[in-house]
């Protein structure tokens, strides 16, 4: 039972979160599922059928000394048609949802287990960015290191997001990636509160 202490104008308190024991195995299912997923796949290249050639045949079957051919379009000319070349096409594909929310707790778990997890309740600042970056030297935060920071207060977004070591996502946007690409984590305590009651995260 990992308990995370709670910062901010409502903190003072602690959660307790039952967090899974981290396996690299599920984490990198997780990440590759996330990561192919998010491929634009529109790599696409032209068959033999689709290119801008003549069909007359090239010179005569016999008696040139030449192999024989009949179209300019195959593979084997240049500007001719390319053979199993890409088409466009969708990378994703399914992962139990088990496994997915599985991937999430381990991925919160290995950022707790380095003390790179902070839950804030209330960030009590205004939009702009240099009180969000005092608020960020009071609390440890240097920026030496990469933060995520997932949050539903449109104030901190608005004050994180033109910061170059911070990422900021919606609490609807939390993904094991992102966790897990950052060195820190400072997040909703909302959303690890409910967890505690057996709720998903």
């Amino acid at each position: 039972m990992a308990q995370i202490n709670v910062i901010g104008t409502n903190g003072g308190r602690t959660i307790d979160l039952d967090l899974p024991e981290v396996n690299k195995g599920v984490l990198h299912d997780v990440v590759t599922w996330q990561l192919a997923s998010r491929r634009r796949g529109t790599a696409s290249t032209k068959t033999r059928a689709q290119v801008s050639k003549t069909g007359k045949k090239m010179f005569s079957q016999k008696g040139t000394g030449n192999a024989r051919h009949g179209d300019r379009s195959v593979p084997t000319f240049v500007g001719g048609g390319v053979a199993f070349g890409p088409k466009p096409r969708n990378y994703g594909y399914t992962l139990p949802r088990k496994v997915r929310q599985l991937g999430l707790a381990m991925a919160l778990a290995a950022r707790q287990q380095d003390g790179k997890l902070v839950a804030v309740d209330g960030f009590g600042i205004d939009g702009k960015t240099k009180n969000f970056v005092a608020w960020a030297k009071e609390n440890g935060i240097d920026g030496t290191e990469r933060v995520l920071i997932v949050t539903d207060d449109a104030q901190a977004r608005v004050a994180a997001r033109n910061i170059a070591w911070a990422t900021v996502l919606p609490v609807a946007g939390l993904n094991a990636y992102d966790i897990l690409r950052h060195e820190r984590l400072v997040i909703d305590a909302v959303v690890l509160e409910p967890a505690q009651e057996g709720e998903e995260a």
